[in-house]
């Protein structure tokens, strides 16, 4: 079998995966990547997943961190810190404003990788600020 290299995923590849992944988004997705703001695009998939977690819906924010992770796994080291930064970090915000059931089954289906970080977030994050 042969063994074939990924590309590594830089913003604008990203950019192209989450405007295939984020279809209701992809007009916004469009404008914020001709301003080359990257971070913005990612904070417009947190708000997206933000307003389907008031809908209750979870199965589908799931799949959604699932998509996000994939490019986090392939990512070079600026997808991968905003990622890390702006997307995981939003999970705080999530476990805040969800119901407790629907935060068990989120993290529940959370990949491992997204795991890690957010718990790594929140020791930090008692360490500095003593939350």
């Amino acid at each position: 079998m042969m063994n074939v290299k990924m590309q590594t995923i830089n913003q604008k590849i990203a950019i192209e995966y989450l405007k295939f992944f984020y279809a209701p988004l992809r007009g916004e997705i469009s404008q914020l990547s001709v301003q080359d703001n990257f971070p913005g695009v990612i904070q417009a998939t947190v708000n997206y997943l933000k307003k389907l977690l008031l809908e209750a819906k979870v199965s589908i924010i799931a799949h959604h961190i699932k998509l996000m992770d994939m490019i986090y796994k392939g990512g070079d080291s600026y997808v991968k810190g905003m990622i890390e930064n702006l997307f995981v970090r939003s999970f705080e915000s999530f476990k805040k404003h969800a119901k407790i059931q629907h935060w068990k089954l989120l993290y529940q289906y959370m990949p491992i990788s997204f795991q890690i970080i957010y718990n790594d977030q929140q020791k930090q994050d008692r360490i500095f600020f003593g939350k």
